[in-house]
């Protein structure tokens, strides 16, 4: 899948320009460090994080009969505030461990820390302390099941994807696993089966399949834009070493393919909450996103990566939005 001139050819970055980063460093100081230091916990990324684990813990709860009503809003909002502090946590590190070559991709240069208008020590303190607190709140209201697969995310995103992304295109797939986690917080939250046991129930591992799935061609899209970025920082992403694309284009194709399974999975194993309505959906968004896939891989050009990926970031909130609803609707009528 890669030849190794190609891998030589982008494996040594080029050096930043010095008087560029100062230039934004400049346009930049008008932002105060709180802000800044928001920013490093890459706010978007958090916000999804923390829905998709919301979204597994009301699919858990919707199933459950007679349950006590404050004390579910009580976990609920422990869940979110737990998982949106370790999210924000692991972002702020991953953003610390990779500030150098930040600095030298066009697409990441306005960043905090290569504009310094952070310190990497606040960046990298307060990355360690929101990590701790998320676990410690998760740990304390929720249980050590959703505390110890929060911490599992923050460990494979910092300590296996990370590194690994100047290593192998297969980060990707390493990555998908702490993208797909979260719901899995959620469910073993609001779940009555106690243990490592509500893990493993199929409506949790559902939504953690659908979520690895999706990830797969929606990063790939990214990557197909913003390969000469990337080659830039020195990532061994797949668009970087398949200059011709054939071997992404096929890759997103059967991702892309594969989604549509996943995306009916929920409704399989959880017929109590999901029906017609929300296979209905899903079958049609399947396969919209299969169309936009599929004009990607005959065109192989730029213009269609980056609306496949505008497409995967309305068809997951869309999906989630309908699934909950669903669920929500049967448990009340």
């Amino acid at each position: 899948m890669s030849d190794p001139a190609t891998l030589s050819r982008h494996s040594t970055p080029s050096v930043p320009d010095i008087g560029s980063i100062h230039g934004h460093s400049e346009a930049a100081r008008t932002i105060g460090p709180l802000k800044s230091l928001l920013e490093t916990t890459k706010p978007g990324i958090t916000k999804l994080v923390t829905i998709t684990s919301m979204v597994g813990f009301v699919m858990a709860t919707a199933g459950q009969a007679g349950s006590d009503l404050r004390r579910l809003v009580l976990i609920g909002l422990a869940c979110t505030v737990g998982t949106a502090l370790s999210a924000a946590g692991a972002n702020a590190i991953n953003q610390y461990i990779e500030r150098e070559r930040d600095a030298r991709m066009p697409r990441t240069l306005r960043r905090p820390l290569p504009t310094r208008r952070v310190s990497p020590a606040a960046v990298l303190t307060a990355g360690l302390l929101l990590c701790i607190a998320g676990c410690g709140v998760l740990w304390a209201w929720c249980g050590s099941v959703p505390a110890l697969l929060s911490l599992a995310c923050i460990v494979s995103y910092i300590a296996a994807y990370t590194p690994m992304k100047t290593a192998s295109s297969l980060s990707t797939f390493v990555g998908a696993i702490p993208g797909a986690l979260p719901p899995l917080i959620g469910w073993t939250t609001a779940s009555e089966t106690p243990g490592w046991a509500a893990a493993a129930e199929w409506g949790g591992l559902s939504l953690f399949i659908l979520m690895f799935v999706w990830q797969i061609p929606h990063f790939l899209a990214i990557a197909w834009m913003y390969k000469d970025d990337y080659a830039k920082g020195g990532y061994v992403v797949l668009p970087v070493i398949d200059p011709g694309g054939a071997w992404t284009a096929m890759s997103i194709g059967l991702w892309s393919a594969a989604l549509l399974p996943a995306t009916l999975l929920p409704a399989l194993v959880m017929p109590d909450r999901l029906g017609l309505p929300y296979l209905a959906f899903a079958s049609l968004s399947g396969l919209a996103f299969l169309y936009f896939a599929a004009r990607l891989i005959r065109s192989r050009e730029r213009k269609d990566a980056r609306a496949l990926f505008f497409g995967s970031i309305m068809h997951l909130p869309l999906l989630l939005v309908v699934m909950v609803a669903e669920a929500l609707a049967r448990g009340i009528f």
